[in-house]
């Protein structure tokens, strides 16, 4: 069982580089009792998930706010010192050493974005990988090692300033590397395979990131891998589901489980842990939509009842559930309304609760739809 996954080989250079087994594994995963339970926990959290969509008022603004939520934490788990509220401020005076790290989330977020376009023209294939690579290291941290083109050296995983004689581990050889590649390409759209969809995927990210294939971003894209198979197999409609934040609280066990795969051919407490990641996430995900329903609906009726102009108020808090820190100049171009009357319109909701003043300038105020802001940052704050 040592070798289910594949072999740690010394190389001519003098170090051990493990090259994988192509996939599925061998001997056949284990799929017992609490595995079946926990795909089938994780089948019906995605299902209710996606169901929750449907009664969303405006599903795709929610999407977006969720995906750069997504950004943001998947940006932290490779030590990107970007918040949420980092990426949502709209301070154009604000600490400009700050705009690398929150580029590298907008990045993110396009890349997201371009991979789910794509997916209506290419399946899931090292094409988009590629693609999807390139849109993330542009012009960020990582941007000078070869965006949207697999490595051609070698690189290893460890601490800071380590050796590759002292790397914790050691991805495939370039050669062994692209092989694997395109026995992982084959895989994915293997459909002889009656392997399910979520333990497919559980294996594939885990197989991703062995092989790291990237001299940077490899454990972004494994996970965005993660978002676009869900709605490739077309599991959901909405990409509402993310795993970093599930990643980033269990970081260690994370890490674990994945050396456990290599070192000792455990594939299988890997797909456990992936499945209950699912399951989590996914409920936690339909509370917090749930949460967000009730915030519009409660919120709605206090603008109905508290605001000279209910119209123009209940187009704003539409478009703060998109943008929920805005200065009063955005909040006119928005809604569609003068400076005056913008300003008016903030101190209504400043008043009644809706909105904070989250600045002391005169000039240039910033104000949070706070409330939603607190919903959706959880997790996300810096370690």
């Amino acid at each position: 069982m040592r070798d289910r996954a594949g072999s740690f080989i010394r190389q001519r250079e003098d170090y051990v580089a493990f090259i994988p087994n192509t996939l599925p594994p061998e001997p056949p995963l284990n799929i017992d009792v609490e595995m079946i339970d926990l795909l089938s926990q994780a089948d019906r959290s995605l299902g209710r998930l996606d169901g929750i969509t449907q009664i969303l008022p405006n599903p795709d603004l929610f999407v977006a706010m969720y995906v750069k939520k997504e950004a943001v934490l998947s940006s932290q788990i490779e030590g990107t010192q970007a918040s949420l509220i980092d990426v949502l401020d709209v301070d154009e005076t604000k600490d400009k050493s700050k705009e690398k790290p929150i580029e590298e989330v907008v990045n993110y977020v396009k890349a997201m974005n371009h991979g789910l376009i794509r997916l209506e023209e290419l399946p899931i294939c090292l094409r988009l990988i590629k693609e999807i690579h390139q849109v993330l290291l542009q012009g960020v941290r990582g941007g000078e090692r070869d965006p949207g083109e697999f490595r051609r050296s070698q690189n290893w995983i460890g601490p800071v300033g380590c050796t590759l004689a002292k790397a914790t581990f050691v991805p495939p050889p370039v050669p062994e590397m692209i092989k694997a590649m395109n026995e992982l390409e084959k895989f994915i759209h293997d459909k002889e395979l009656r392997i399910p969809d979520l333990i497919k995927i559980g294996l594939i990210h885990a197989q991703f990131e062995t092989i790291h294939p990237f001299l940077d971003g490899n454990g972004r894209v494994g996970r965005l891998l993660i978002t676009f198979w869900l709605c490739y197999k077309e599991i959901l409609s909405k990409p509402l589901l993310y795993l970093s934040y599930y990643f980033k609280k269990n970081r260690t066990e994370y890490y674990d489980r994945l050396m456990d795969i290599r070192l000792k051919g455990d594939w299988e407490s890997w797909i456990r842990f992936f499945l209950k990641g699912i399951a989590q996430v996914s409920d936690e995900s339909i509370i917090t939509a749930k949460k967000i329903l009730k915030l519009k609906e409660e919120h709605s009726q206090l603008i109905n009842s508290q605001t000279r102009n209910p119209s123009n108020g209940l187009k704003l808090l539409e478009r703060l559930f998109e943008q929920p820190i805005v200065t009063i100049n955005m909040v006119a171009d928005m809604v569609g309304i003068s400076y005056p009357t913008a300003n008016n319109l903030v101190t209504e909701f400043t008043e009644s609760g809706l909105m904070r003043q989250i600045d002391q300038n005169q000039r240039n105020k910033r104000f949070s739809y706070y409330n939603y802001v607190q919903l959706l940052q959880e997790g996300t704050e810096l370690i």
